[in-house]
């Protein structure tokens, strides 16, 4: 995921139990604090919960528990200039107590954002070790693995953590993102059906459905999805470019350009990630889609050279802006342009599916 935090820190807010005060004991008068900043956490005060935990600390700045509550606290405010800080505190917390599971969930979670997955696994093994059976590590875990080129695996471990726990939500997602992998398509659907009727579905969800609707010709269920994944969360790119994807399908280029000015408006703050300078790209190639197709053959050209701006390693993109230059009577750009596509065509076998929500 980097997976994507704003969803990724309510997912785990709403999913992961906390236990505050596990691993220290801390002193009658810090145990009370830190149970009402947990509580404010819960209902949402994120401004008071932050000072309670900072009151905590100012007295005993050694207070693990405390270090832990912050960095929750910091994420939920679905700030990405807050993640380092998050971050910063959730591996204080470890390294006061290195017997506090969450932190390692949360951190975890930072990890998969970051796009080092290989650390968010040595987190989540670890926090295995613990305690072998906690459902949200095993399903977590899964979706890592399979992150790594393991789709198997991710199966397996959801499947672990749906038989301690059926109503983990998450696992059914993950394992939908499993059989993406794998191209059994028809089961992925399944999975993500049965994921949006949980009280707990987060955006991605509704998205990767609307995806395969789209891709089905179910686009009146896809544009509807991808109205309810907005209406969870308007900071979020992602639904945006499957709206557009929905609309460019469909030859409705207007639509498509009018939803993606509201995918990422000017002065939005960007995570510098891998997946969102890919995220950037995509949103570009559904520009340049709808420009293209409107015959704005100018626009197209420059949407879809900003998207190799960002990722160059697109073969697709090379090909549209060769017919482009071609049309504009440039044949040594068309040229480079369709040499570029072939060699990144002959360079790159085919594999699993990637993400695209």
């Amino acid at each position: 995921m980097p997976r994507r935090l704003l969803t990724a820190v309510f997912l785990a807010l709403a999913l992961a139990p906390v236990a505050p005060l596990a691993g220290q004991t801390p002193a009658g008068n810090e145990a009370a604090q830190l149970q009402a900043a947990y509580g404010l956490l819960q209902q949402g005060s994120l401004e008071q919960a932050i000072r309670e935990t900072k009151g905590v600390l100012a007295s005993d700045p050694r207070s693990a528990p405390a270090h832990m509550l912050l960095g929750q606290a910091y994420l939920a405010q679905g700030s990405i200039r807050m993640i380092a800080e998050a971050k910063a505190e959730l591996q204080q917390a470890l390294d006061l107590d290195p017997s506090l599971l969450w932190a390692r969930f949360y951190l975890a979670k930072i990890y998969i954002d970051q796009g080092l997955y290989d650390k968010a696994k040595a987190q989540l093994e670890r926090g295995l070790e613990q305690r072998p059976d906690v459902p949200h590590f095993l399903s977590l875990l899964g979706e890592v693995r399979r992150k790594l080129g393991d789709p198997g695996a991710s199966l397996e471990l959801n499947r672990k953590a749906l038989q301690i726990d059926a109503t983990m939500t998450p696992a059914h997602y993950y394992m939908a993102l499993a059989y993406l992998d794998l191209k059994q398509e028809a089961t992925a659907m399944g999975e993500l059906e049965s994921s949006i009727h949980s009280r707990y579905v987060t955006p991605e969800m509704y998205v990767a459905l609307a995806d395969l609707y789209r891709q089905k010709g179910r686009y009146a269920e896809a544009e509807d999805l991808c109205r309810k994944a907005i209406a969870l969360d308007k900071s979020r790119p992602e639904a945006y470019l499957t709206l557009a994807r929905v609309y460019n399908t469909q030859h409705a280029s207007d639509k498509a350009l009018q939803i993606l000015r509201q995918a990422l408006p000017d002065g939005k703050e960007i995570p510098a990630s891998e997946y969102y300078q890919k995220l950037q790209a995509d949103l570009c190639v559904e520009q340049g889609a709808a420009y293209q197709a409107k015959g704005m053959v100018p626009q197209a050209i420059e949407a879809y050279s900003r998207a190799l701006d960002l990722d160059p390693d697109r073969g697709a993109v090379h090909r549209h802006l060769a017919d482009l230059y071609l049309r504009q009577g440039d044949s040594a750009r068309a040229g480079e342009h369709s040499a570029a596509a072939e060699k990144l065509e002959n360079a790159k076998p085919p594999g699993p599916q990637k993400d695209r929500f």
